[in-house]
């Protein structure tokens, strides 16, 4: 019987769709996506009974003589801790060092990227200027050596960039897209090294004045410092 029953044809029930005068609602939600958003509610409100849970059990076994520094240190505004401002928390010493060694990881990475701008400006130039195969010949004398040079010479062909492979085409592009952003990377690192030399500069102690363009031997747009001399021991 149950095979004759699934041998009829029966009509499939479809949910139906969102009637057109609430089509700016959007798809209807069908009983599937009930489901996902009740589990999702579900889950997100079980985690927070849980956390309440946590903080009353907390609240209820906590020490009455409990102390610790930052109690006095914050003062409470509609009942959020604001701490107090940290401006003065290290001293002129203190700054000075972390200043330099910031500066220290600045000339470090520069020095990286010029290193690698050198040997990819080298691998490059190699590429373009120097033929993929070459052979070494020796001579007796100066005559047998300028023959075949001659030799040489005449028999050297520059091969069409029309045979150089389409992967190797693509490779040095991209490498060449690499020195080129490199290159303004280190343009970069140069400005921000030179801008943190100067604020750690000005930081130093002794009489200094920024000059007036009128003082200025080159005119740039950048700040000019000068220090007053002071003789020393």
């Amino acid at each position: 019987m149950s095979s004759l029953r699934n041998a009829i044809s029966r009509r499939a029930h479809k949910e139906r769709a969102q009637p057109s005068s609430r089509k700016k609602f959007g798809l209807l939600e069908k009983h599937k996506d009930y489901v996902v958003r009740a589990k999702a509610f579900h889950k997100k409100e079980e985690t927070l009974r849980a956390s309440l849970f946590k903080l009353k059990e907390k609240a209820a076994f906590r020490n009455p003589d409990e102390f610790y520094f930052q109690m006095i240190k914050t003062r409470t505004v509609d009942g959020v801790h604001k701490p107090e401002s940290q401006a003065n928390k290290y001293t002129q010493e203190e700054l000075m060092l972390m200043k330099t060694q910031d500066i220290g990881y600045i000339l470090q990475k520069l020095q990286s990227e010029r290193k690698k701008i050198e040997k990819l400006t080298a691998v490059l130039h190699s590429v373009d200027n120097h033929p993929s195969n070459s052979h070494i010949y020796y001579a007796e004398d100066r005559e047998e050596a300028r023959e075949l040079q001659s030799q040489a010479s005449e028999s050297r062909v520059t091969p069409p960039s029309g045979d150089i492979p389409d992967h190797i085409k693509r490779k040095t592009a991209a490498s060449y897209r690499e020195l080129e952003a490199r290159n303004s990377r280190v343009n970069q690192l140069e400005k921000l090294y030179m801008e943190m030399s100067l604020k750690k500069e000005l930081q130093k102690k002794g009489r200094k004045r920024k000059l007036r363009e009128d003082e200025l031997v080159c005119p740039t747009s950048k700040p000019v410092y000068k220090w007053r001399s002071e003789r020393k021991r």
